[in-house]
């Protein structure tokens, strides 16, 4: 094939937030339209804090209808057909779209100032939107639940279980636990065995930090000034909150237990990764400085590094050349590109010339590693169902072969 197969490792759907209602159990329609509005101002109070809602205004003119593949069937496929995207890895929604899911389900999912059933319902409404979405082109799109893993294991299983049923093909968990046991505890064992067994991935994307302790109060009273800097802390630490699930897991002992279990964290960048293996590396390894700290090695059969290489995969939202370059490195077993439609962050609407200026000159079976062949052997994709699409649709192997 004379084209790329390209697999999206992050995308963002969801409805209107408003139309939630209908996937909302109806115990909970009432609570709904209460907490309804209570969502779109805090949403809206989110967007002016990041900093992003002037320039998503702007961004999004004449592109509603394209913008729109955020929770159209239709107009998505349109979008990545454009873009040469055969399938993705599809995310909840949240602040440019105005679409996040109820309750504080989505993938922050944090437990500070919310009720575990509330949670649980946002969650499963999401779900259920998701699977229908999915249903519309089963072949292309990867879907994931949210699980708010941290309040019932129990119920947690049972959630994983309905997913994988459900046409889902993998996880979202939340990578801040606040007052609950963290991802090292042998109480979340049930969960890593179903979502192994039933080859669910677990996700953790890039976002959610302890947000006050940046920008001050949300909502901001009246008269609040953000304090300086406050946007360079967070872009510094976010991907720290980020990787921070794994490290419990790595050291754990997580992998050595569930070895087929599978981890991707997305939109982080990977260019932390070169020296974060090192460190665990360095850490694991025996030496003058270690031996005051007793036994922390022997329930791991090889190096934290090692279960990194062996069951982590980054997706690499909008990959700068930089990190292409950096691939040896990060591991070119790795790296899964993503396009992070429909944010303005992502690639879109400039997705093959941002591919061609990341991947420009490399050798092609690199190329084709990064761009789709990681992600199809992650979610094990149906290789020959794609190939036609691919065909089709895929970036052109030339267009990114070095001029002589």
């Amino acid at each position: 094939m004379d084209r790329f197969l390209v697999v999206s490792s992050d995308g963002h759907a969801g409805p209107h937030a408003a139309e939630y209602r209908g996937y909302v159990n109806p115990e909970y329609r009432d609570v709904f339209d209460v907490a309804l509005p209570i969502q779109i101002e805090m949403t809206e109070a989110a967007a002016k804090s990041f900093l992003v809602d002037d320039i998503n205004k702007e961004w999004r003119k004449g592109r509603d209808y394209a913008l729109s593949g955020a929770w159209d069937a239709e107009a998505r496929d349109k979008v990545l057909d454009a873009d040469g995207i055969a399938a993705e890895v599809l995310f909840p929604d949240g602040v440019t779209e105005m679409n996040a899911p109820p309750f504080g389900a989505g993938f922050t999912m944090t437990p500070e100032g919310v009720t575990a059933d509330l949670q649980w319902a946002g969650c499963i409404a999401h779900n259920r939107w998701m699977a229908e979405f999915v249903s519309t082109a089963p072949e292309r799109r990867i879907g994931l639940a949210c699980i708010p893993v941290l309040w019932d294991i129990d119920r947690a299983v049972e959630g994983i279980r309905w997913a994988h049923t459900n046409g889902l093909r993998g996880v979202v968990f939340p990578p801040r636990w606040g007052s609950f046991a963290a991802y090292h505890h042998p109480r979340y064992d049930p969960v890593w065995e179903i979502c192994q067994d039933l080859d669910m991935p677990i996700h953790f994307h890039s976002g959610p930090a302890p947000i006050e302790e940046y920008f001050g109060p949300v909502p901001a009273p009246e008269g609040h000034v953000v304090p300086p800097g406050a946007m360079g802390v967070y872009i510094t630490e976010v991907a720290m909150w980020l990787v921070r699930p794994l490290t419990f897991m790595l050291w754990g002992g997580v992998f050595e237990r569930f070895p087929k279990l599978k981890v991707a964290l997305v939109e982080g960048t990977s260019i932390w990764v070169p020296e974060y293996l090192e460190l665990l590396e360095q850490r694991y390894s025996e030496s003058h400085y270690a031996q005051k700290l007793g036994d922390y090695r022997s329930h791991l059969s090889m190096s934290p590094a090692d279960y990194f290489r062996r069951n982590v995969r980054v997706g690499a939202s909008c990959m700068p050349r930089r990190e292409a370059e950096l691939r040896h490195a990060i591991g070119l077993g790795t790296i899964m590109w993503g396009s992070d439609y429909p944010h303005p962050e992502g690639s879109w609407p400039y997705t093959k010339d941002q591919m061609q200026g990341t991947f420009g000159g490399l050798p092609e079976h690199e190329i084709a590693q990064m761009l789709g062949g990681n992600a199809a052997e992650f979610y094990n994709l149906d290789i020959e169902k794609l190939a036609p699409l691919a065909a089709r649709i895929g970036p052109e192997k030339r267009s990114f072969a070095k001029a002589d």
